[in-house]
């Protein structure tokens, strides 16, 4: 439909057969595929065969017969984890469908059956004396599963006994991933009517970017009365999880709720409070600032919710196609380094891609990487919007990275979610820059760095008052339920300090939290976007700065996989992230940009 203000021509949406979807028989043809079938029973039995093996063995293998214990372990893990993978990409195509939520449960059940065989491994690795493992380690076979064995220690202070691990184990299926498993097919089948149709939350969702304010607002008002009759069921979750998580921190002597993300990111806890004190320290001088000109730009007194995203006043956001959206994310990617663009053309060519709007489909992006032995997948929903370009770089960026790590195997090839943000927001960056080096417009250029910075406020302030948000509530769940109502004012309380004065909040913005998946999936999962685009803003300035040897080594710190820590990976280009002046450096680049803007306006 038109867009709702004159001289501008009608969006013209996509056909959806011009939309990919992915083939997933790379994993498997079916869910009653013969060959999956045939892998479970083969890990079943392997699992045995190695518990009855190696258990209660370690400490008297040498170096070179342990090295092949964790090979037979990685095997097993692989084969599970191209199941599971299979079973996730499944549910997220379509959560809807009864069939695909059994299929689902059933993978997850097997797989945790399976995988309990294992789990007196990584247990009796961990009890290992340091010494000991250290001689061990003197072995050639043995000494490239280091960085393994350096990760997985990093939990030994809180391991508990091999039978409350298996009991946490064997108890997940009931536990954290049947509520995940609730709320995602609640969202899923959740419809919000607005203008006359029932939309998904994604489809209503992309409505607060259209550029007429009344179906902003209308969308804004729908979404928050669709989550409001549910909030008591998304309170029940947040509330359930948030228990668990502390009961679970508690037995493994976690100090803090967020501790235990901050180890298996391999950071400290102390680097993550200092890019937190930094973004909360540069509110005004990002968000606040920013936001004020939007209102003027808008003409409005006072921004609402629904304004956050709105296109600005010149912004025509003409529709992009599909195939004209690749063509940008493959240049901008081939001018970097060919070989980047090669890589990210095989998820176009190869059916790794499912961009198509559909009822039932997960809502926003992501990359899963699956297993070594295949391939990464991609998933969007592509409106086509330029910030629907965007997602696709990051997503790219996150599906070269996996290719490019993959040679590590599966227990080393996964990065730390701080890491793994890198690449794809490296991705945007270059997909940025190329499109505004082109742009000779200078209207156009202002309104293509008004839509980055926005993007940069997104991941950065957004994410830390995301982060902030769950620190308290998963503060105060610790002394008993918290109502919705409290769950709301904490939710408004963080928004008001990290937007700004430039906002006043309508009551039903009071339940937008609910729609945010990953604090049901993963908890204080959402600062490493911000640790990600700060990191990446000051690698990018390295590189445009003529950095000798640049996209050489930025290609072995992507290769490296999880094998190196932050400061082994960055040293190359002569940065720390334990610098405090680190996360300045980052922040500065948004401010700069917003510098560009108040200078043009």
């Amino acid at each position: 439909m038109p867009d709702g203000q004159a001289g501008t021509a009608p969006r013209e949406a996509t056909p959806p057969s011009e939309l990919p979807t992915w083939n997933l028989a790379d994993l498997y043809e079916a869910p009653d595929s013969a060959q999956l079938a045939a892998d479970l029973d083969r890990a079943e039995a392997a699992a045995k065969t190695f518990a009855a093996t190696y258990a209660g063995t370690l400490a008297g293998l040498s170096g070179a017969a342990l090295a092949e214990a964790i090979a037979a372990y990685e095997r097993i893990e692989e084969t599970l984890g191209r199941a599971l993978s299979y079973a996730q990409l499944r549910f997220a195509g379509d959560s809807t469908d009864p069939a695909i939520g059994r299929f689902v449960q059933s993978m997850n059940e097997r797989a945790t059956a399976i995988s309990s065989d294992l789990i007196f491994f990584t247990l009796e690795l961990n009890r290992l004396d340091d010494a000991a493992l250290e001689a061990k380690l003197g072995s050639p076979e043995l000494a490239p599963w280091r960085p393994w064995l350096r990760d997985l220690r990093v939990f030994r202070p809180h391991q508990l006994s091999d039978e409350l691990e298996k009991l946490l184990h064997e108890k997940e299926v009931t536990g954290h991933t049947a509520w995940s498993r609730l709320f995602d097919e609640t969202v899923a089948g959740m419809r919000v009517p607005l203008g006359g149709e029932d939309l998904t939350v994604s489809a209503a969702l992309n409505k607060l970017s259209d550029r007429d304010r009344s179906v902003r607002e209308a969308a804004g008002r729908a979404v928050g009365a669709a989550f409001g009759a549910r909030i008591r069921l998304f309170s029940l979750i947040t509330n359930t999880l948030a228990k668990d998580k502390e009961i679970i921190d508690t037995w493994r002597h976690f100090d803090r709720p967020e501790s235990y993300r901050n180890r298996a990111n391999m950071v400290e806890d102390a680097v993550v409070d200092a890019l937190v004190a930094a973004v909360v320290a540069d509110f005004p001088r990002l968000s606040h600032r920013y936001y004020a000109m939007k209102a003027k730009w808008l003409g409005l007194e006072k921004l609402q919710h629904w304004d956050r995203n709105a296109p600005l006043p010149d912004d025509e956001d003409a529709h992009i196609a599909w195939p004209e959206a690749k063509r940008r994310v493959l240049d901008a990617y081939g001018g970097f380094a060919p070989e980047m663009a090669e890589i990210a053309d095989r998820f176009f060519t190869r059916g790794w891609i499912d961009a198509e709007l559909r009822a039932g489909k997960a809502g926003g992006a992501f990359s899963h990487p699956t297993v070594p032995s295949a391939h990464p997948y991609v998933l969007l929903n592509y409106h086509g919007r330029t910030r629907d370009v965007m997602t696709l770089a990051h997503e790219l960026g996150h599906g070269v990275h996996q290719i490019l790590a993959a040679d590590q195997g599966y227990l080393r090839s996964g990065t730390p979610l701080t890491l793994a943000e890198t690449a794809s927001v490296f991705g945007e960056m270059l997909t940025f820059r190329a499109l505004l080096d082109a742009e000779t417009n200078p209207v156009r250029r202002r309104i293509m760095l008004a839509s980055k910075v926005e993007d940069m406020l997104n991941t950065v302030v957004r994410q830390i008052a995301f982060y902030r948000f769950e620190q308290r509530v998963h503060a105060e769940r610790r002394t008993g339920e918290l109502v919705p109502d409290r769950i709301g004012e904490i939710w408004f309380d963080i928004q008001r300090e990290s937007l700004g004065p430039a906002f006043e909040f309508t009551p039903e913005y009071a339940v937008f939290w609910s729609y945010v998946p990953h604090f049901i999936h993963s908890p204080f999962y959402v600062y490493a976007y911000a640790f990600g685009d700060c990191l990446v803003n000051a690698l990018y300035a390295t590189f445009r700065g003529g950095h000798p040897g640049f996209q050489q080594k930025y290609f072995a710190m992507l290769r490296a996989g999880g094998t190196k820590r932050h400061k082994e990976l960055l040293a190359p280009f002569g940065l720390d992230a334990s610098d405090p002046a680190f996360w300045r450096r980052g922040l500065d680049v948004i401010a700069g940009f917003i510098d560009e803007l108040e200078a043009t306006a």
